[in-house]
């Protein structure tokens, strides 16, 4: 197997979480409205109203790639009044490695964040830090390294005004072209995951997850912490659909189902049901639009 850049640490096991995850919008109502200019700015529009409460947020973005340069601009604007400005050049100063600019700022309150980040990832190895100018200051960073299938990386964030280690994580995994496998412990070692994905053939996907959270053990003894199993599968009745299925050992099964209704035009339409309580009003249902221009 060929050694190509490993995804970045946040990425580790994202096939399995996009399985379990992805076209399940739950207990909200979604709308996404994507267009392109032709000079190449897209727009991203984003609106979702909760089922319960009927609170409605959105979200307008802007996005221009300067391919020749290197260069990428990305405005947003949300219901909230945040304001966010990302600015990001990368294979400029060298291959492989990106440099990105956030600021951010919430007008009635009057509140500025600032982030500072870079990038360099080559043939076995990708690694991320930034630095959070507002917030501390605080310095996040990862890496991960790769060869032959097999990755390993590690996540770190170090409050510098306070001079401690605020979290740090870690985790493997080893990916194949029909399947992957991934272990993590996350929140400074207080919480491990194991997860899994696989291809089963070009209509079917299956994965599953198991969570141990050392937190939630009774009277602080870990042994006895309980563990979270979720496993699911999607399947493709068509170029055109599809639906997924998963259920958790806690009883609460997910029923999906994505139809392309016309080119750039999808919709899904989702629940989640607790088996355990189907008398009861103990469950949500959720649809999201998504449309392409």
């Amino acid at each position: 197997m060929a050694t190509t850049i490993p995804v970045p640490f946040a990425d580790l096991g994202k096939a399995s979480n996009d399985l379990l995850g992805k076209d399940f919008p739950v207990g909200h109502t979604k709308f996404e409205l994507k267009t392109v200019a032709p000079n190449g700015v897209t727009f991203n529009v984003l609106g979702s109203q909760d089922n319960k409460s009927g609170h409605i947020n959105g979200e307008l973005k802007t996005k221009y790639v300067d391919f020749k340069n290197g260069l990428t601009v990305t405005e947003a604007w949300t219901t909230g009044n945040l304001l966010t400005t990302q600015i990001e050049v990368e294979n400029q100063i060298a291959k492989g490695l990106k440099l990105d600019v956030t600021g951010g700022f919430l007008p009635h309150e009057g509140k500025k964040s600032a982030k500072v980040g870079v990038q360099y990832k080559q043939l076995g190895f990708n690694s991320r830090a930034h630095v959070d100018l507002f917030k501390g200051p605080t310095f996040t960073g990862d890496v991960v390294v790769g060869r032959d299938g097999f990755t390993v990386g590690g996540d770190v964030a170090y409050d510098v005004g306070g001079a401690y280690v605020t979290r740090f994580a870690a985790a493997a995994g080893f990916t194949a072209p029909e399947y992957s496998v991934t272990l993590h412990a996350h929140n400074s070692f207080k919480i491990f995951s194991a997860s899994y994905y696989h291809r089963i053939n070009a209509d079917l996907e299956a994965g599953g997850k198991a969570v141990w959270d050392t937190k939630a053990a009774p009277a602080g003894d870990k042994a006895k912490a309980p563990v979270a199993l979720e496993v699911g599968a999607k399947l493709y009745l068509d170029r055109d659909a599809f639906v997924k299925a998963k259920v958790n050992n806690a009883g609460v099964l997910g029923l999906g189902y994505t139809q392309a209704l016309r080119k750039g035009i999808k919709v899904s339409i989702a629940g989640l049901f607790d088996t355990t309580k189907l008398d009861q009003a103990a469950h949500k249902l959720g649809l999201s639009f998504v449309f392409e221009a």
